[in-house]
């Protein structure tokens, strides 16, 4: 399993229904590709959530490099980077994936939680933690899943969980959901990845 995320940052007085517009137009056209668990649309606006900023930011978690590859370099994300530029991709290897007890329920938020891996530590004991978090998450009320991925390169674990309700009970960064494309959602390996 693999994680990946780009973000689109906007300025302050951006109209975010751009964005939904061409989520709308476009959402529908990962429904079906191959290697693709999931993608969330999601975005973050201004004074809503707390958010600082207004945000694209859409959240895959592949199957298959084959299939987030295709993605990458087959034209898909070429319609993005000719529309707003090339954005930083961030990429975390697969720690643990949980689907929650919402699991069948449309997700309506996102959180995020990224935090450095720090010097010193037993590696092996961060990895084992954050797939319990994975787990504890999951098993909260209205979850929809949960998944934790490391980056070794600079050593960042992210927690990534669906909720079907606006009050998630998940610390760390919230995005609206504004459409999800899953055509492999059941073929992500479930519990730890290693």
């Amino acid at each position: 399993m693999h994680a990946m995320q780009y973000e689109l940052t906007f300025p302050a007085d951006y109209d975010m229904d751009i964005i939904r517009a061409r989520v709308s137009r476009i959402g529908h056209l990962l429904d079906d590709w191959d290697g693709l668990g999931f993608k969330t649309f999601l975005m973050r606006e201004r004074g809503v959530d707390g958010s600082p900023v207004n945000q694209y930011a859409p959240f895959y978690l592949w199957n298959t490099a084959e299939g987030m590859n295709s993605f990458l370099w087959g034209g898909a994300f070429q319609g993005l980077v000719s529309d707003f530029g090339r954005p930083v991709v961030q990429h975390w290897t697969g720690l643990a994936y949980e689907e929650g007890g919402a699991a069948g329920s449309p997700a309506k938020v996102a959180v995020r939680w990224r935090r450095p891996v720090p010097e010193g530590v037993e590696l092996s004991e961060v990895m084992e933690e954050a797939g319990r978090e994975a787990g504890r998450l999951a098993a909260l009320d209205g979850a929809v899943c949960a998944a934790a991925a490391v980056d070794p390169r600079h050593w960042e674990v992210v927690h990534f969980s669906l909720w079907d309700h606006d009050s998630p009970k998940a610390s760390g960064e919230v995005f609206r959901v504004l459409h999800m494309s899953a055509p492999e959602r059941d073929r992500l390996p479930r519990g730890r990845q290693w």
